[in-house]
This record gives C-alpha cells, sequence and structure tokens, in this order.
C-alpha cells in the first residue's frame, strides 16, 4: 500500500512520535511511502535548531536520519516554515535573517505538494493538528 503522511503538531508531541513509529511500521512491513508531509507546527520537525533534553527522545534527530535512511521525498510547507522561523538558506538570504535551520533531507515547497501526494497515495495519514 502507498501512504502519504502530514504531520500537523509539534516535535514534542504525542503524535509527532506516533506518526514517526506509524512511517517506521509502514517501510518495516513493506509499504511505501510516497510523501512526508510537514504542516503548521509540524514544521518544527525538520528545524535543525530543536533540541531535546537528555534524558528526552530526540524526535527532530529521528525523523531527519529516518527520511534519510529512508531517501523519503520529506516535504515542508513553505508557507508554514516562513511564518514560524524555520528557513532554509535560499529563504534566510531572502530575509535577511542571519540563518538557516533546515537542510537536507528537507524540502521547502507549496501545500499543492499534499495535495499531489494525496492522489499519488492509497492512503493520506495525518497526524496531529486543531
Amino acid at each position: 500500500m502507498k501512504f502519504a503522511i502530514a504531520l500537523f503538531s509539534s516535535p514534542h508531541a504525542p503524535s509527532s512520535r506516533r506518526a514517526l513509529r506509524f512511517a517506521q511500521a509502514a517501510i518495516a512491513g513493506g509499504h511505501q511511502i510516497v510523501r512526508l508531509f510537514f504542516y503548521q507546527e509540524g514544521v518544527h520537525s525538520a528545524s535543525s535548531n530543536v533540541i531535546s533534553p537528555q534524558d528526552e527522545l530526540d524526535l527532530t534527530g529521528e525523523w531527519r536520519d529516518f527520511v534519510r535512511e529512508q531517501q523519503l521525498d520529506a516535504v515542508v510547507c513553505i508557507a508554514a516554515a516562513l511564518r514560524r522561523g524555520v528557513l532554509n538558506e535560499q529563504e534566510a538570504q531572502r530575509y535577511g535573517r542571519a540563518a538557516a535551520n533546515l537542510d537536507a533531507p528537507w524540502e521547502l515547497s507549496g501545500l499543492g505538494q499534499l495535495h499531489e501526494a494525496a492522489q499519488l497515495a492509497d492512503r493520506l495519514i495525518c497526524f496531529g493538528g486543531p
């Protein structure tokens, strides 16, 4: 089965961990993930500036490692990211910011990527949200 996964919650919310564990189980079960889409507070899961306390899971690091290891298409909504200060090098320069906090394997793109993923997948699974 082909899954598209959308994450709407911050990296420290329980739904972020559930989304990651679901994605890992899907891959382990022989399923395909056509795209991961990080939206609203979920964009923070892609930030390289999130630091987890030593006695907590580093979910941002786990997401990054998982995406890299599985060579997944991981898209961060550009509008949500800009609003929350999650910038790649190009956007940091464009807006005159001192530093970027988004790098590979993440890609900034628009909400159309979520729509396309929903069309390509058998199921769109969403985690978090209002």
